[in-house]
């Protein structure tokens, strides 16, 4: 076992956007299975993440949603970690960046840049709203950028053409909390002295690029930079929300997302591994550092971060290898949460489709070299062909000619020459995955992982055990017991990618990992029992795709206009045994509802309660009593259960991606809308509702109950 530490990092996600299945291959995925191949090897790995909390996206979403950049950052960050434990994602730690350690660090690698001499001040013009008497930081801003025309910039940086900007610089700006245009003001500011670092850098990174064979887009992005002379960068920014500046006169701001962003990965380490944590960011010489990320985050990890370590001049593990993909796009645009265009991470899930189909599928097709594009026929032909014709037909056919044959069974006998060459030659495939797999070419060496399967498929048909079974059944025994140990070696080769069929293979084979070094060494013991056979993967249908690419194209109306209320008071109907009467609070207004639900629920167990009300219901006069909507209840025999959400009242419910329609509806309209709960989830018309939020609506009842 080798004494090189291994730290891997992905890039920290902003905190309160939904990541879609570009940002998850670009960085967390991609990063996951490079560590479990680190593991699998033997090598000591440490892989972390976490959740970028700070700066102007964090404040500009609580605005939005009328909450506080703590709530903010604790509501998306647990959103975060559902979706990444959905696609298995093995992180050692994954931690936030709002955490006592983030400051302690940061404030330290400010002040030892302080006292080096590489932090200067200066003052700068920047967007000002007068009527709120604030600066603007460059997220509240968006305009036309100055290189590409893109109407849609933002004040930091164009998502168009990827360039760094300033807000000043944008045409047309626009303020994103006040109607005003913003004017220019001077203020003062804190800048990291980039050109004093420049030699130091530069001699870095001749070195670096060199041993670490970063990839070819982070070379050119990084020497361009220092080709055109790198600027002193501004480091602090007129917020609120972030990491305090400890320095007389800037008492009122704080640090620049992008300067403390990148130090995240040292305070999450420590955060987790308090008493170890400089065994891996102290130690330049035992650790080599692997950074994954999308190439709009190349210049903050190959030039600002390393000049802030450098500046330092403290022993800082510094980046050995850079992996960065391309953009990955959704069929022939981009992903878009606004527009539901495109499957984001809460998405993936709904979908029915197992996460290692969406592992395989995004990793097979990752935007190493060039853009690549999230496809839904070539996803079902990729499935259908290659997982399901290919890999899992493989592992299947083996393990039931051995139940069938040899009482499930491994044979016990000796291989001959022609068994003990095939087996030669896929030891050299083995060590090609190997060597790729060392080189970070993930892409390439799960093509030849499935290279390595159409081999065995090859040597399946050539030997022919259906037949030999009866002609030679020594034959047949020898071929099925190599392609026994082929199913172990997959098994070992696969775990990085699809780590849920792996361990599918392992208990068919009634073994456990041996770990990378025992891939080739016929693992598999002769006369070994078998578990039965499982199908590792299921065919995709057309319908299916096609009603996922339908529903992940674009905005669509929702004629049920659903909100979130909460009950205010509950009174017996004074003319009815069975309704009560209801008032309830929907925000912006308050309202009387009319419901018989007085056998199942008291009065005084209904108050405060949040429930979910057809709001464009037409009025209606129910014994004498104005209904001005009605709540949704699920019901299944003689159980009933109100339909609810921990949403905010007010908030709308619908399919995700669809607008809601304003307008009035009848009871005959509704009726034609099929509402149910599935898996305590509310659905309508087999689409799951959400609250606009993201929340769950739905109730505690039995799969299959109507909901009225």
């Amino acid at each position: 076992m080798t004494t090189q530490k291994i730290l891997i990092t992905s890039a920290l996600p902003y905190v309160n956007n939904v990541p879609h299945l570009g940002n998850i291959i670009g960085a967390v995925l991609s990063a996951d299975v490079f560590a479990r191949y680190c593991r699998s090897r033997g090598k000591e790995t440490l892989y972390i993440c976490g959740t970028d909390e700070h700066g102007t996206a964090t404040e500009t979403k609580a605005l939005e949603e009328g909450v506080t950049p703590k709530e903010i950052c604790d509501k998306y960050h647990a959103l975060h970690k559902e979706i990444y434990e959905w696609f298995n994602i093995s992180f050692d730690a994954f931690g936030r960046t709002s955490t006592e350690e983030q400051k302690e660090i940061t404030q330290h690698i400010f002040l030892k840049l302080k006292e080096n001499g590489f932090i200067v001040e200066d003052e700068v013009e920047q967007l000002y709203c007068p009527s709120k008497d604030m600066f603007l930081a460059d997220r509240f801003v968006e305009g036309t950028c100055p290189f590409c025309k893109y109407e849609d910039a933002r004040g930091d940086q164009c998502d168009k053409c990827g360039r760094i900007l300033n807000s000043i610089e944008l045409i047309n700006p626009r303020s994103k909390v006040c109607p005003e245009t913003p004017v220019i003001k001077k203020s003062k500011h804190l800048f990291l002295d980039l050109p004093k670092l420049e030699r130091r850098l530069l001699e870095w990174t001749d070195s670096r690029s060199v041993a670490g064979k970063w990839s070819a887009n982070a070379k050119s992005m990084t020497y361009a930079w220092i080709k055109e002379g790198l600027q002193k960068r501004a480091i602090s920014r007129d917020l609120k929300w972030g990491v305090p500046i400890p320095m007389k006169g800037y008492e009122h701001k704080v640090f620049y997302v992008w300067f403390d962003a990148p130090i995240g990965y040292l305070s999450i380490t420590k955060h987790a591994f308090p008493d170890s944590w400089k065994d891996w960011w102290y130690a330049d010489d035992k650790v080599k550092l692997y950074q994954f990320m999308g190439k709009d985050n190349v210049p903050f990890h190959t030039i600002i971060f390393p000049s802030s370590l450098l500046g330092t001049g403290e022993p800082y593990t510094m980046l050995h290898r850079i992996s960065s993909t391309e953009y990955l796009n959704y069929e022939d645009g981009k992903f878009s949460k606004s527009r539901n265009i495109g499957v984001f991470g809460t998405d993936a899930k709904d979908t029915g489709i197992d996460v290692d189909v969406f592992r395989y599928y995004l990793l097979i097709n990752r935007p190493e070299k060039s853009d690549s594009a999230f496809l839904w026929q070539d996803l079902l032909e990729k499935n259908n062909n290659e997982l399901v014709a290919t890999f899992g037909n493989l592992i299947n056919r083996t393990m039931v000619f051995l139940k069938k044959y040899f009482e499930g069974k491994t044979p016990d006998i000796d291989l001959q020459n022609g068994e003990e060459l095939f087996y030669e030659q896929l030891r050299a495939h083995y060590a090609e995955v190997s060597s790729l797999l060392d080189d970070v070419e993930i892409k390439e060496a799960l093509k030849k992982i499935m290279h390595i399967a159409k081999l065995g498929n090859q040597f399946f048909q050539e030997s022919a055990p259906w037949k030999t079974i009866k002609e030679d059944p020594e034959a047949a025994a020898r071929a099925l017991y190599v392609l026994a140990n082929l199913s172990y070696d997959l098994a070992v080769l696969i775990s990085p990618y699809l780590p849920s069929t792996s361990q599918s293979i392992f208990s068919q084979l009634r073994m456990e990992s041996q770990g990378w070094h025992s891939i080739g060494s016929m693992a598999v013991p002769r006369g070994h029992g078998l578990a039965e056979p499982q199908i590792l993967f299921t065919k995709l249908d057309e319908k299916l795709v096609d009603e996922l690419k339908d529903r992940y194209s674009g905005k669509k109306e929702f004629p049920i206009r659903l909100q979130v209320a909460k009950i205010l008071s509950a009174d017996v109907h004074p003319d009815s045994d069975r309704l009560l009467v209801l008032q309830i609070d929907l925000g912006e207004e308050q309202r009387q509802l009319v419901a018989g639900i007085r056998e199942h629920y008291s009065c005084e167990a209904l108050v405060g309660r949040k429930i979910v009300i057809v709001a464009n219901l037409q009025p209606a006069e129910l014994r004498g009593k104005l209904s001005q909507g009605m709540l949704l209840a699920a019901s299944k025999g003689k159980t009933l259960e109100l339909v609810g959400t921990d949403a905010k009242v007010g908030t709308l419910v619908a399919p995700v991606g669809h607008d809601v329609l304003q307008d009035e509806i009848t009871i005959d309209d509704f009726a034609k809308h099929k509402l149910l709960i599935h898996d305590k989830r509310l659905m309508c018309n087999g689409r799951i509702l959400k609250a606009r939020t993201g929340e769950t609506v739905g109730a505690d009842i039995t799969d299959g109950a109507k909901v009225r």
